[in-house]
């Protein structure tokens, strides 16, 4: 349910071109780059079903489970900015091995954390691990397959998609519930080392290596600044409630804001020197881009703190287990894979209508589920399926598309450095939502309590976080009508 596997090559100059891989070859170094896409794709849910048996079992706060969740998709929106880049010059497939190794290592310290401070700073390290490897993989795609195959790996990688949203939820409630070896949640991130490992080994031989002809150095300090501007902004957000709003809450904010206005500033002076910049302030002045930029931090806003709070409310609030949890959140992504087909296909000629429609689709869900939990009690099945199927079927009309509906008007030769800051705004305002809606929630959950929360103030928290949301939806689906019409055509990367 992410974007971040978008292009990010920038204005490199083309390829070195290697041996490109066909038949048998080609499938199962395909498998082996997909499954590292498959299970960045999946920790991006997993972690949200279990966060209430991590809570209770390592005792962490609200703000702590937010962290463990937005820690790791602000890392990777923080990786890709120089990932793509890295491969472009290190070699791809070097790349993606390291990255691979790295989040099977890291999955592994998630694992035996001792407490939410550990288990916070491994997931941090685990989404920059992502944030190298994901960029890799549609690189190597395009460098190293053949025609042929690059077609079928790109259909394939759409599948891969729509599976990982499926058996994120599933999985991750099976496991909790399962309790493997007494591990419990700890099982989510032990399930990533022996793929990482097969996929390391088999990878190793068949992965054929491809690099950039481009000698431009990394931008190293644009990426420390804009991580750090963002990080300043989510830190007094997320802690309000252990904190509170202090002056120094302010001044954190401040020295954010000052923090991403040095970032445009250096960005700007780099690319006026003949650099390649992590971001090049001239994106901004293109009208398409800078209006899809706003679209989709309202969008992909809204999602992941919208799972981490059904969550909390399914499981505290309702008494369900993890496991009927996921079957809970199931139809969601049945929905958005039963309309994503659709949208791809449709895209050439109506990407900014699915968009809208999708939107407001998802904005009409939140509605509904909100009818759906008004009195406090629980639902039942049924009633809460629909409300998420609906949801689903918007997110399948419009995040496929989104990101090629946004580059329509972008100008071929910046394609590739745009998709990859519109790639890590897409996780960046993953980040940001958590941050802000989960505080909102935990806050509405603790305020009208006078005891322990009981079912109807966790009702009352999911009430006014679907408000929050739908309203989210319903300005992204506005903000959308100022697109292109139809998705960026792939000869000059951008079309009506």
């Amino acid at each position: 349910m992410t974007a971040s596997q978008a292009p990010r090559e920038g204005t490199l100059t083309p390829d070195a071109p290697p041996a490109p891989v066909s038949g048998v070859s080609a499938n199962v170094a395909l498998l082996v780059v997909l499954s590292g896409s498959f299970m960045d794709l999946v920790d991006a849910t997993i972690v949200t079903v279990a966060a209430p048996a991590i809570a209770r079992d390592t005792g962490a706060g609200d703000a702590q489970i937010q962290w463990t969740i937005a820690a790791y998709t602000l890392a990777l929106g923080a990786g890709l900015i120089t990932g793509g880049r890295l491969g472009d010059q290190f070699g791809r497939k070097r790349l993606f091995m390291t990255g691979l190794a790295g989040f099977m290592v890291t999955s592994a310290l998630c694992a035996l954390a001792v407490d939410p401070s550990m288990l916070i700073g491994m997931r941090a390290a685990q989404g920059l691990t992502a944030g190298i490897m994901v960029p890799q993989v549609f690189g190597m795609i395009r460098a190293s397959f053949a025609p042929a195959e690059r077609a079928k790996a790109f259909g394939a990688y759409g599948a891969v998609q729509g599976l990982a949203s499926v058996a994120g939820p599933l999985l991750g409630g099976f496991l909790v519930e399962a309790d493997l070896f007494g591990l419990g949640w700890r099982t989510i991130f032990w399930i990533n080392v022996p793929f990482s490992l097969l996929a390391l080994v088999v990878g190793a031989k068949v992965l054929p290596e491809s690099r950039s002809s481009s000698t431009a150095r990394l931008d190293v300090v644009g990426a420390l600044l804009a991580a750090s501007g963002i990080l300043l902004l989510l830190l007094p957000i997320i802690q309000t409630e252990t904190w509170g709003w202090t002056a120094a809450s302010y001044a954190l904010l401040a020295a954010g804001v000052t923090v991403l206005t040095l970032f445009l500033v250096y960005e700007r002076g780099l690319a006026g020197r003949g650099g390649e910049p992590a971001f090049d302030p001239a994106l901004l002045t293109i009208r398409a881009f800078a209006v899809g930029l706003g679209a989709s931090l309202l969008f992909f806003g809204g999602i992941g703190s919208f799972f981490l709070t059904l969550s909390v409310y399914l499981q505290a609030g309702t008494g369900r287990t993890a496991w009927e949890t996921g079957l809970v959140i199931l139809p969601y992504a049945l929905g958005s894979v039963a309309t994503s087909g659709v949208g791809v296909a449709l895209a050439a000629k109506a990407g900014r209508a699915l968009l809208v429609t999708g939107s407001l689709t998802v904005a009409a869900s939140q509605l509904v589920l909100l009818a759906v939990v008004e009195d406090g009690s629980d639902p039942g099945y049924w009633p809460l399926a629909l409300a998420l199927f609906i949801g689903g079927l918007g997110l399948g009309l419009a995040a496929p598309v989104l990101v090629n509906v946004v580059l329509a008007g972008v100008p071929g030769r910046n394609a590739g450095a745009a998709g990859g800051v519109l790639s890590t705004v897409n996780q960046i305002g993953g980040a940001i939502g958590i941050a802000v809606l989960g505080t909102v929630f935990f806050a509405a959950v603790d305020g009208p309590a006078t005891g322990a929360p009981g079912p109807a103030d966790y009702s009352h928290a999911l009430r006014v976080v679907l408000v929050i949301s739908a309203v989210l939806y319903l300005a992204a689906g506005l903000v959308m009508l100022a697109l292109p019409k139809a998705h960026a055509s792939g000869r000059d990367g951008h079309s009506a």
